[in-house]
This record gives structure tokens, C-alpha cells and sequence, in this order.
């Protein structure tokens, strides 16, 4: 009996559909690769919102504390990919982002993807 039930699991098992990798976590405090930013991630309504929490120059840089990036993404097999808005200057683009344990990288495009940035951050 036990093994009709075992060979019953075994066959349910091989006829699943593969699980795919589900991109790390995007969520938490991150420092900007040049160390002029940081940034909390996390969720905000039914987005995930970057929000900065310290600028090293906020005249220079033209950002502040508070500023918002807010994102429309969903998670993929190694990355976050959809849109953002930038409610600041009033500016919406594709964007992606890559974690990779302590470490993420973001690289948002307009034009149609002809001019893109990517950033590079670690976590805190």
C-alpha cells in the first residue's frame, strides 16, 4: 500500500511544472554605489516605492529626503522589470531591478529603450 502511494507521490511530482527561480529581495535600506544616496524599498499601496532617506549633496544632486521613486514591477526569473514613475520631475520609464544577496543593481530606460542608466547599490 505504501508504495502504490509513493509511486502515486512520485508520478504528481513529475508531471508539476518546473518552480522558477524567484528574484531576490528588493526590499530594505540601500546605499547608492557613488555614496551620495540612500534609499528604503518597500512596499507602498499596491506598488513598491524607493524612497531617499539621506542625501549626501541635496543641492547638487537636485533631490532631497523624502523624494519618491514609485514602482510598477513584478518579480521574473532573476529580476523586477516593469515601470517607474518619478512624481518629482513628472518623468515615467522602464525599469529593472537585479538583486543579487547585498547587492542590486537598477537600470531604468526611455526612448523606447535607447537611453538607459543603470545604478549600482548595496544593502545596509
Amino acid at each position: 500500500m505504501h508504495s502504490r502511494l509513493f509511486i502515486a507521490a512520485a508520478a504528481l511530482l513529475a508531471l508539476a511544472p518546473p518552480v522558477l527561480a524567484q528574484p531576490d529581495d528588493i526590499f530594505g535600506n540601500w546605499s547608492r554605489g557613488d555614496g551620495a544616496a540612500r534609499v528604503k524599498v518597500a512596499p507602498c499601496g499596491g506598488n513598491i516605492c524607493a524612497i531617499n532617506t539621506w542625501i549626501k549633496d541635496p543641492a547638487g544632486q537636485k533631490e532631497k529626503v523624502g523624494d519618491r521613486l514609485i514602482f510598477t514591477i513584478k518579480p521574473g526569473n532573476d529580476q523586477w522589470s516593469g515601470s517607474a514613475h518619478d512624481p518629482q520631475r513628472n518623468l515615467t520609464f522602464s525599469a529593472k531591478l537585479k538583486a543579487t544577496g547585498d547587492s542590486m543593481v537598477t537600470t531604468g530606460c526611455i526612448v523606447g529603450g535607447l537611453i538607459c542608466r543603470s545604478t549600482r547599490w548595496t544593502k545596509n
